[in-house]
């Protein structure tokens, strides 16, 4: 009789209260509550809050950033800046619903001209190994610009 293969589960809570009219907020045990609405292009009337929109392309952009980050410190690869700009657009999916058909994700990253490489590599695992997007069921096109350090001296 075969062993059986046991994977980990990891579980993330997250409690959401409605506030009235179109707004929400987000909580998770020991941290800041999130406000959350409806966006202005439908309807909102918060347009200074994160919409349910917004919190999942950056969760996409942010679950990169975090991954790339990781791993540059698990290969000892300096990082001098990192960002991740990142646009979810929303359409006609092929199902012929409406929401959301690709992201689009620019990363910056600067490193010393001789890290351009070790960078390049690090992006691209990051791409494959986060969580975040590996769960979603649209295209995630990621472009990497690599802003080289030159030593002073």
């Amino acid at each position: 009789m075969a062993a059986e293969v046991r994977h980990k589960e990891f579980r993330f809570p997250v409690e959401i209260s409605w506030e009235g009219g179109r707004r929400t907020t987000a909580r998770v045990d020991g941290k800041p509550p999130l406000a959350i609405a409806t966006p202005a292009v439908f309807r909102g009337s918060d347009p200074e809050l994160w919409s349910p929109e917004d919190a999942f392309v950056a969760s996409a952009g942010s679950c990169l950033a975090v991954t790339i980050a990781a791993l540059a410190e698990r290969e000892q690869l300096a990082l001098h800046d990192l960002s991740v700009s990142a646009e979810g657009i929303v359409g006609r999916r092929p199902d012929g619903r409406f929401g959301f058909v690709r992201i689009e994700q620019t990363v910056r990253i600067d490193v010393d001209a001789a890290d351009q490489q070790a960078a390049l590599m690090a992006a691209a695992k990051a791409e494959e190994q986060c969580l975040v997007t590996a769960s979603l069921d649209l295209p995630v096109e990621t472009r990497i610009e690599l802003r080289p350090r030159v030593p002073a001296g």
